[in-house]
């Protein structure tokens, strides 16, 4: 049987059960690929650029800078493709590209 509380203004009220925790989102699983990313390759992550659902789980590119230079517009960047399944643990990574801070897309 469900528990009652009282609210300041003295009405009962149901105490609700924890339900199972919700599916995690984009910003979890973009926070926790770079921080698996991070102490895997152990570079600093620059950002995410982009987080799309998978079949499985979800799929986070993440920017990790690799070689610092100066000037910075030098510093070499890598972008990793980073698999996590539904709760945000990693599965498995990639790097799939590597460009100067200052180069543009082509």
């Amino acid at each position: 049987m469900a528990e009652k509380q009282r609210t300041r203004t003295g009405q009962a009220k149901k105490a609700t059960t924890p339900r199972a925790s919700p599916r995690r989102g984009p910003e979890h699983v973009a926070r926790a690929a770079c921080q698996s990313l991070e102490r895997l390759i152990d570079h600093p992550s620059e950002g995410v650029s982009a987080v799309r659902r998978s079949a499985d789980g979800w799929c986070v590119v993440v920017d990790v800078l690799e070689v610092e230079r100066i000037p910075d517009t030098t510093s070499l960047l890598a972008s990793y493709e980073v698999q996590l399944d539904e709760d945000g643990e990693l599965l498995e990574y990639s790097r799939v590209r590597r460009y100067r801070r200052g180069a543009a897309d082509e």
